[in-house]
C-alpha cells in the first residue's frame, strides 16, 4: 500500500481546514449520499477550488466501484489526495463522528423512553415516511441507472425479486451482475491469449482485527463480523445496505424486530451525515455503547481500506472500460435490491390507513419538490 499522497503539489488548503470542512458537513449535511457528494463538489471543487475536477471525478468513480457507503468513501479519497493515509483517516473520522454521536444519543433515548407513547408516535409517523423516501429514491435510481437496456432490466428485476422472496440482499447476485455486464458489454480482448488484463484491481484480503471490550465478547464479535461483512460486500449508495442489514439483523441473528429495524433506518434518515450510520444505532440497541462503537468501526474499516489501498492504482487504470461496465452492472443490481427492500419494509411498517397515507404523501411531496429535497 502506497502511504504517499496522490498529488504531491503543494495544496491550496491545510489538513486542518479540510478536517474542519468535513466536520461541519458531517454535522449539518442532510439529504442522503447523492446530496452529500453534491455538497463536496460544490464546496471543494467549484467554490474553494481545493480539489481539481479530474481528482474529484476519480474519487467519485472509485467510491462507486468499491463496496461501502458512497459519501464516506469519497471523503476518505479527498483526504488522501494531498495528505495521504493520515489525511484520509482524520477527514473520515471528522465526517462520521458528528452523526455517530447523534445516533448514539438517540439510541440512548430510544432505549430509555421507547415504551412511552410520544416516542412510539414519533417513530410511527417517521417510519412510514421513510418507506416513502426509500420508494422515491429507488424510482429515481431506477430511471437513472437502468434506462432501456434489456440486460440491465433483467438484472434489476431478478435482484428485486430475490430481495422480496428472501427478505435479504443477495451479494452473490450483485457481484455476479457486475461480472455478467462486464463479460457481455466489454469482454477482455486477450481472453484466450493468457495475457494479463487490467480490467479489475486485485484487492488484498482485509484483516478485520480490532480490540473490543471484554464484556459479552461473543456478541461483540458477532456484531463486528457481520458489519465488517456488510462494509466489504455491499455496493451502491447508502440505501443499498438496508436490505442486507435487514436480512442479518432481523432474520438471521434476530437482534431486532422489524419495527425496531425500521426505527433504526428512520434515525439515519433524520440525522445528517452518511445513511449507514444507522449501524451505530443498531449496535447500541443490541449491545449498548460498546456495540455501537464496534458496529460503526466494523462498517467503516473495510470501505476505508478498499478506498485508500487501490487509490494509486485506480488513478492509473480507472478509465478502463471493463471497470465502468462492472460498476454499471453492480449499480443496477443494487438498485433492484433497494426496490425490493421497499416491499419488504413496507409489509412491516404500513399496517393501517394512517401509515399508508403518510407514505403516499411523502412520495407525492418528494415527486413534486424533488429538486428542493436533493439540495437540502
Amino acid at each position: 500500500m502506497n502511504p504517499t499522497p496522490l498529488d504531491t503539489d503543494r495544496p491550496p488548503y491545510s489538513l486542518k481546514q479540510l478536517t474542519e470542512y468535513f466536520l461541519k458537513l458531517g454535522a449539518l449535511g442532510f439529504g442522503g449520499p447523492i446530496a452529500l457528494v453534491g455538497y463536496m463538489h460544490r464546496d471543494l471543487v467549484e467554490d474553494r477550488q481545493w480539489i481539481s475536477e479530474a481528482g474529484y471525478q476519480e474519487g467519485l468513480t472509485l467510491a462507486q466501484v468499491a463496496p461501502g457507503p458512497l459519501a464516506a468513501q469519497l471523503s476518505f479519497y479527498l483526504g488522501y489526495v494531498h495528505y495521504g493515509i493520515l489525511g484520509s483517516a482524520i477527514v473520515g473520522v471528522a465526517f462520521v463522528l458528528p452523526s455517530f454521536l447523534m445516533v448514539v444519543a438517540l439510541g440512548w433515548a430510544y432505549t430509555l423512553y421507547g415504551g412511552l407513547s410520544w416516542m412510539q408516535a414519533v417513530f410511527y409517523g417517521v417510519g412510514a415516511a421513510v418507506i416513502g423516501i426509500i420508494a422515491i429514491s429507488a424510482y429515481k435510481l431506477t430511471r437513472k441507472t437502468v434506462g432501456t437496456d434489456w440486460l440491465l432490466w433483467v438484472i434489476y428485476l431478478v435482484n428485486a425479486a430475490a430481495t422480496i422472496i428472501t427478505e435479504s440482499e443477495r451479494v452473490e447476485l450483485i457481484l455476479g451482475a457486475g461480472f455478467l455486464v462486464w463479460l457481455i458489454k466489454s469482454p477482455p480482448k486477450n481472453w484466450f491469449k493468457g495475457n494479463r488484463t487490467n480490467s479489475f484491481l486485485g484487492l488484498p484480503l482485509l484483516p478485520f482485527l480490532i480490540s473490543v471490550p471484554v464484556a459479552t465478547p461473543g456478541l461483540l464479535g458477532q456484531i463486528f463480523l457481520f458489519f465488517a461483512t456488510a462494509g466489504s460486500f455491499v455496493f451502491g449508495s447508502g440505501l443499498a445496505i438496508i436490505p442486507f442489514l435487514y436480512g442479518g439483523v432481523v432474520k438471521d441473528f434476530q437482534w431486532l424486530n422489524g419495527q425496531q429495524f425500521l426505527d433504526a433506518v428512520a434515525v439515519a434518515m433524520i440525522t445528517p451525515g452518511p445513511v449507514v450510520i444507522t449501524t451505530g444505532f443498531i449496535g447500541f440497541l443490541v449491545a449498548g455503547l460498546p456495540g455501537a462503537c464496534v458496529a460503526a468501526i466494523a462498517m467503516f474499516i473495510p470501505c476505508y481500506l478498499l478506498t485508500i489501498i487501490p487509490a494509486p492504482y485506480f488513478k492509473k487504470h480507472g478509465k478502463n472500460p471493463g471497470i465502468s461496465t462492472f460498476v454499471n452492472g453492480v449499480t443496477v443490481a443494487a438498485t433492484g435490491a433497494i426496490a425490493g427492500a421497499v416491499i419488504v419494509l413496507g409489509r412491516q411498517s404500513l399496517r393501517d390507513l394512517p401509515t399508508i397515507a403518510i407514505a403516499l404523501v411523502t412520495i407525492i411531496a418528494l415527486s413534486k419538490f424533488g429538486k428542493s429535497y436533493q439540495n437540502l
